[in-house]
């Protein structure tokens, strides 16, 4: 009796994208790449160098509150100082993320062949955000800000998601916390105007989460095509909530009030507000086009994603 392989088994499945990869050849490649350009912040980033007067700490389009009524009335000095604290929130809300990310990575690979790349490539990206997430908390003690939990509730609907989450939704949880905050970390590097740390954390992060996007990515389409019907539509579910969680939680209300701004009258301006609508949906297109692909937004998922303001 001949036994097939994974690849012999998965053979001339499609989606939407075409024929699926093969898991192991991908892994491959992304341990080459992980070998040729991963990064250790604390020694590629200047820590020592004090911050630059004058320099922005996000570019200003991305913060929240830009070209708003209470925009307009804010002196230069303190959009700076918004930007500083948002940036500080957005690090939090990273570290916080990440920590989900590694658990769902380890629960992935927990019954899988130690000796695979597919295996070897998770415990590198493993690796990878370990070193993001100090490099994050690094960035917040750098500055004169607190550091920006997420609420209790979704501390605690966090955890519930890891417990009940399914492994395709477990990698479409992944890419929405990655390519959003990806598509504005793309912004920020190369902009002059943003403090030089920032920039080199953001350069970082980029060149290093590629690598976890394409994983991501490759394995939802394996897993939308081969898992069962019933994790299929569960998966559309959990990550329609997941996106409408995220964007409350994309940014803290704190920051208002640690800038000396109004924090009801700030977060009603931020919900109003079309540029920033904009910004969101622009920065999850690249996603939610990939998720409607694959057949990730159908039916009731769909309708929790359009309700998160990141799919139009």
């Amino acid at each position: 009796m001949t036994t097939l392989t994974e690849a012999d088994a998965l053979e001339g499945l499609r989606d939407a994208l075409g024929l699926l990869k093969d898991r192991e050849q991908v892994a491959e490649r992304l341990l080459a790449s992980s070998a040729k350009h991963s990064f250790d912040p604390d020694r590629e980033l200047d820590w020592d160098a004090p911050f630059e007067e004058g320099k922005w700490f996000w570019p200003p389009e991305l913060v929240s509150l830009y070209d708003t009524p209470m925009w307009q009335r804010m002196s230069e000095e303190q959009r700076i100082l918004l930007s500083q604290h948002e940036a500080a929130a957005l690090a939090s809300l990273g570290i916080w993320f990440e920590l989900i990310l590694m658990q769902l990575l380890v629960r992935h690979i927990y019954d899988k062949a130690a000796t695979s790349a597919h295996v070897r490539y998770a415990l590198t990206e493993i690796e990878d955000e370990c070193r993001h997430s100090k490099m994050f908390a690094r960035l917040i003690a750098h500055g004169d800000t607190p550091w920006y939990p997420v609420s209790r509730v979704h501390q605690n609907l966090g955890r519930l998601f890891k417990t009940i989450s399914t492994t395709p939704g477990s990698f479409t949880a992944t890419l929405l916390g990655e390519e959003v905050l990806d598509w504005m970390q793309r912004l920020t590097f190369p902009d002059e105007r943003v403090q030089p740390l920032i920039r080199g954390v953001t350069r970082i992060h980029v060149v290093e989460e590629a690598r976890h996007v394409r994983y991501a990515r490759e394995e939802l389409r394996r897993q939308m095509v081969t898992a069962p019907k019933w994790s299929q539509e569960f998966t559309r579910i959990t990550s329609g909530e997941f996106a409408r969680i995220f964007s409350i939680a994309f940014v803290n209300p704190e920051v208002y009030t640690n800038v000396g701004l109004d924090k009801r009258e700030a977060m009603a301006q931020v919900k109003a507000s079309g540029h920033r609508r904009e910004v969101m949906q622009t920065g999850a297109k690249r996603l939610t086009d990939f998720l409607d692909d694959i057949g990730v937004l159908r039916g009731a998922g769909r309708r929790l994603w359009r309700s998160s303001g990141l799919l139009a």
